[in-house]
């Protein structure tokens, strides 16, 4: 809300809310690869990989949530053109993206398939909480124009149980903060609620409960590289995503089955392989060995200790759903492996290439 000065101070929800998804919001005027890149930029190595686990838990449809300008949709068709392609994004449907794929704002009714939300939670905005000196949990307030924050009214009851389960604040010191994850818990149950048959896949960076950030994590991002995080419509705006909170949302919602584990453990079980090809092959087929050492390179980058490789995989299934029993889970994305970076780089998101 406006004060004398004619700040317009708003909740950090509210403001990024509007930045990001309003009229003339950055999702719906921005290309978000121009500004920063996921694994779908990197390499075909990752469409090929979810493919693959889209195959294992038998589903013909891919459901890609918050699907930017449909990169990894176009990936997918040119792997197998007869895939059944949905896009979620709020961005109207890309020029060129294949006829075949259906494009929407809205999530279907029911899904029956694959459905992957990678890099999509670390956007759905979230209000931020910081202990005052009285030891009172406050939302903080900032000026959509500038950044500047305040501390505004008490946190409310919901996000005072939210925190309670799963940032808690009461004993820290006062200035702790905390971003309250509560509109992804339920933006990730009502997806759930929706699956009827398949895996649902959220892929991104974030953090568990005995390892939060003291100072929260609010970033922004502009052109690929780190700016303040000032929700004018100007920037990418994100915070990493209390991945254990989201699963236990997924499990209030339906799911019976869960596997938390890293990228790293999911693409090598799903054969993505960033090992060099033999020297050899540089002498009898240069050619050859250097689109190898290209393709390996790119792999490696999907799997890196401390980059891609340490972004969590949230998978999930209900019971009885056709192809995805725990065995299925388990030997398609590995065993659970906590990522060993829970933070991964400062950056959240990767530049973009060039």
């Amino acid at each position: 809300m406006g004060d004398a000065n004619g700040r317009d101070w708003r909740t950090w929800r509210a403001a990024t809310e509007e930045a990001l998804y309003g009229a003339e919001g950055f999702f719906r005027t921005q290309a978000p690869a121009a500004h920063f890149r996921t694994s779908v930029h990197v390499s075909p190595a990752f469409a090929a990989a979810l493919l693959r686990l889209a195959r294992t838990v038998g589903a013909r449809t891919v459901v890609d949530v918050g699907a930017g300008r449909g990169e990894l949709l176009r990936a997918l068709h040119d792997l197998d053109p007869d895939l059944g392609l949905v896009g979620i994004e709020v961005a109207e449907r890309p020029a060129g993206l294949p006829a075949s794929v259906r494009w929407s704002a809205d999530l279907p009714d029911e899904v029956d398939g694959l459905l992957v939300a990678n890099e999509w939670l670390d956007n759905i905005a979230v209000d931020v909480a910081e202990l005052d000196d009285a030891r009172v949990t406050r939302l903080v307030e900032v000026d959509a124009a500038t950044g500047d924050e305040r501390l505004g009214a008490p946190v409310g009851e919901e996000d005072l149980a939210w925190l309670a389960e799963w940032w808690p604040l009461t004993d820290g010191p006062p200035g702790a903060r905390a971003e309250i994850g509560r509109p992804r818990d339920l933006a990730w149950a009502d997806v759930v609620r929706r699956l009827r048959s398949g895996l649902a896949l959220a892929v991104d960076y974030g953090h568990v409960r005995w390892r939060r950030p003291p100072a929260g994590t609010l970033r922004g991002y502009r052109s690929g590289r780190p700016v303040a995080p000032v929700p004018d419509r100007s920037c990418d705006i994100t915070a990493h995503v209390a991945v254990d909170a989201v699963a236990r949302a997924g499990e209030r919602a339906g799911a019976d089955e869960t596997l938390l584990t890293s990228q790293r453990a999911a693409l090598t079980a799903l054969g993505v392989d960033g090992a060099r090809p033999p020297l050899a092959l540089a002498g009898s087929d240069p050619v050859g060995y250097l689109g190898a050492l290209s393709r390996a390179g790119e792999a490696a980058e999907l799997v890196a200790p401390g980059g891609l490789g340490d972004f969590w995989w949230l998978a999930q299934a209900k019971a009885g759903s056709a192809g995805t029993g725990a065995v299925d889970l388990c030997q398609a994305l590995g065993e659970p492996d906590p990522p060993t970076a829970l933070s991964p780089p400062p950056s959240g998101r990767m530049p973009p290439s060039g």
